[in-house]
C-alpha cells in the first residue's frame, strides 16, 4: 500500500546534518534544485492505494537508485554505505538513527514498479525543464552522437559469470589468508548451473565467516558475487539477456550490448535520448533525436553529428524543417533507389543489412574520370542469408554471393558537399567533440560502460538515471559560473 508521508518526522539527531554535511555537498544541491513530489505522480497506478503493507516510499527508492549511479556502486555496497553515511541518509529523507531497506528492495522496486514506465523520456523532459526553469538552457543547436554500453554478461554464459566474479573475491581473499584454499570446497569440474551456484553459495559463506571480510576489498568484490548470483537466480539460464546483440566498434572489433543515441546542447545538457540493441546504426535515429529534443522545449535551428547522420533521408528532412546540418558528407552513406532499410555502421564503415548482418568486405568498382559515378560494393556471408527469414526479395536461392552496391557521390548529397566547403561549417563542426566528452562522462564516471541489469528495461532504468544524474551536476555546475 502507498502511503504518502504528510509531514517530516523530526529527530534529536537532525541536527547532525546541518552540522556535517556542507552547503555545497552535491547531495544537497541536489535536493535543493529538484522537488521530488513528480515521482508520486508517476508512479502512484503502480501501488495499491488501499490495501496490504505500506509501502516504502517511492521518492526514497528513486533516490536509492540516483545514489547507485552518481557513487558507481553495487545494491549491497550501498545499503551497506546508507548506514553510516549521513549525507546519504539525509539526501533520502532519512533521520540519522533509521536503520535501512534490504537490497533486495531495490531489485523489486525496479522490476515491478517501473515496468512500463517511459523513465527514459520522462527523466530527461524533467531535467531540460529544471535547466530552461533556471535559464542555464539557451542553445539553439544539438549535438547528436551514439554510445556503446557492453552488456554485463557480454557473451558469457551464467556459470562462467559465477566463475569469473567467484574467482575475484577469491583472489583478494587469498592476499590477506594463505590458508583459505583449504577452507573452501573443491571446484566443480563441469559446466552445471546448479552445482556452480551451491558452490558459489558455500565461498560467500566460507569467507563471510572470517574476520577479514569486512574489509572494504573484500566486502565489495563478495557483494557484486552476490549480486551475480542474484541475477541469475532471477533469470532464465537459457537466454540470459534476450535484448543484447553483437554491435561494432570497427570492422573487426565488436561488442555484445546496446547503443545509446543522445543529443546534447552546446551548454553540455542531454536533450534527449534513445537505447537500442547494440548493432543499429545511429543515422536513422537523427530524427527522433530532433523531435524529442523539440518537445522537451528545445528550439533546434542546428545539429552537428558525424558522417553516420549525413544520409540522405536525413538531409532532406533537416533541410525541410529549416535546420542546418552540420555533418561531414560520407559518400558511402547515399542507399540510392533501394527501399530497403539498410543501415551503414561509421564505426566499422560497413552496412548492415535489414536483418542486422554485417557486411564481411567490400570493393570498389568503375573507373575515375568516366560519365558514371564508382561505386562501393559491400559482400555478405551468404551463408546467413539461405537461412535469413526476411531474404524475400533481397536473396535468391543459390545464388553464390549477396552484395549491396551504393554511389560514390550521388547527386542528393551536391548541396550539402557544397555546404560543407564553408568557413561557418568548418568553425561549426569543431564543437563536436563536446559530446565525446559526455560520452566519456556517462561511462567513466557513473558505470555506463557496463550494463547493470537484464535486457532494454535494465538499460532504460540505467540510462534515464544515469542522465538524469549527469543532467543535475551539470545544471548545478552552470548555476554556479553564473
Amino acid at each position: 500500500m502507498l502511503k504518502r508521508q504528510e509531514e517530516l518526522v523530526l529527530s534529536p539527531y537532525s541536527e547532525l546534518y546541518d552540522l556535517l554535511i556542507p552547503a555545497d555537498h552535491e547531495l544537497r544541491l541536489m535536493l535543493e534544485l529538484v522537488d521530488f513530489e513528480f515521482i508520486y505522480q508517476e508512479l502512484e497506478d503502480k501501488y495499491c492505494l488501499v490495501n496490504g503493507r505500506n509501502a516504502v516510499d517511492p521518492i526514497r527508492m528513486f533516490k536509492f537508485l540516483l545514489l547507485k549511479v552518481i557513487y558507481k556502486m553495487s545494491d549491497r555496497d550501498l545499503i551497506n554505505r546508507t548506514k553510516t553515511d549521513l549525507a546519504f541518509k539525509f539526501f533520502l529523507g532519512m533521520s540519522p538513527e533509521d536503520g535501512v531497506i534490504d537490497s533486495s528492495l531495490l531489485t523489486k522496486f525496479r522490476r515491478q514498479r517501473l515496468k512500463d514506465k517511459n523513465l527514459l523520456d520522462m527523466l530527461i523532459a524533467k531535467s531540460v525543464r529544471i535547466a530552461i526553469d533556471h535559464n542555464v538552457l539557451k542553445s539553439e543547436t544539438i549535438i547528436v552522437d551514439a554510445t556503446h554500453t557492453v552488456s554485463r554478461f557480454n557473451k558469457k554464459s551464467p556459470v562462467d559469470i559465477l566463475r569469473n566474479y567467484s574467482k575475484n573475491l577469491r583472489k583478494v581473499a587469498y592476499g590477506l589468508d594463505e590458508n583459505l584454499k583449504a577452507k573452501l570446497p573443491a571446484k566443480p569440474t563441469f559446466n552445471d548451473l546448479d552445482t556452480e551456484k551451491v558452490y558459489t553459495q558455500e565461498v560467500i559463506k566460507t569467507i563471510e565467516k572470517q574476520p577479514y571480510a569486512v574489509i572494504p576489498a573484500v566486502s565489495e568484490a563478495m557483494n557484486m558475487l552476490k549480486e551475480k548470483l542474484d541475477d541469475i537466480n532471477e533469470a532464465s539460464a537459457e537466454s540470459f539477456d534476450d535484448d543484447a546483440r553483437t554491435g561494432h566498434k570497427t570492422a573487426d572489433t565488436s561488442f555484445l550490448g546496446f547503443k545509446t543515441h543522445i543529443a546534447m546542447t552546446d551548454e553540455r545538457i542531454i536533450t534527449a535520448a534513445v537505447i537500442t540493441s547494440g548493432e543499429k546504426g545511429d543515422g536513422p535515429f537523427l530524427q527522433e533525436l530532433i523531435e524529442k529534443s523539440e518537445d522537451n522545449g528545445v528550439e533546434v535551428k542546428a545539429v552537428l553529428g558525424d558522417r553516420a547522420y549525413s544520409g540522405k533521408e536525413n538531409i532532406e528532412y533537416t533541410e525541410e524543417k529549416e535546420i542546418e546540418l552540420y555533418a561531414r558528407l560520407n559518400p558511402q552513406i547515399s542507399q540510392g533507389s533501394r527501399k530497403e532499410s539498410w543501415d551503414y555502421n561509421k564505426d566499422a564503415e560497413r552496412f548492415i543489412c535489414p536483418a542486422g548482418h554485417l557486411a564481411i568486405r567490400k570493393a570498389r568498382t568503375g573507373k575515375k574520370g568516366q560519365n558514371k559515378n564508382q561505386v562501393t560494393t559491400y559482400y555478405f556471408d551468404v551463408e546467413k542469408c539461405k537461412n535469413c527469414p526476411i531474404s524475400e526479395g533481397c536473396y535468391k536461392n543459390g545464388a553464390k554471393s549477396k552484395s549491396y552496391s551504393v554511389s560514390i557521390l550521388s547527386d542528393t548529397h551536391s548541396t550539402h558537399k557544397e555546404f560543407q566547403e564553408t568557413e561557418r561549417f568548418k568553425e561549426k563542426v569543431k564543437d563536436r567533440y563536446m559530446i565525446e566528452a559526455k560520452n566519456d562522462e556517462l561511462k567513466n564516471r557513473h558505470g555506463y560502460d557496463v550494463s547493470q541489469g537484464n535486457g532494454l528495461l535494465g538499460m532504460d532504468i540505467q540510462g534515464a538515471t544515469t542522465i538524469f544524474v549527469v543532467n543535475l551536476k551539470r545544471i548545478i555546475k552552470l548555476n554556479q559560473e553564473k
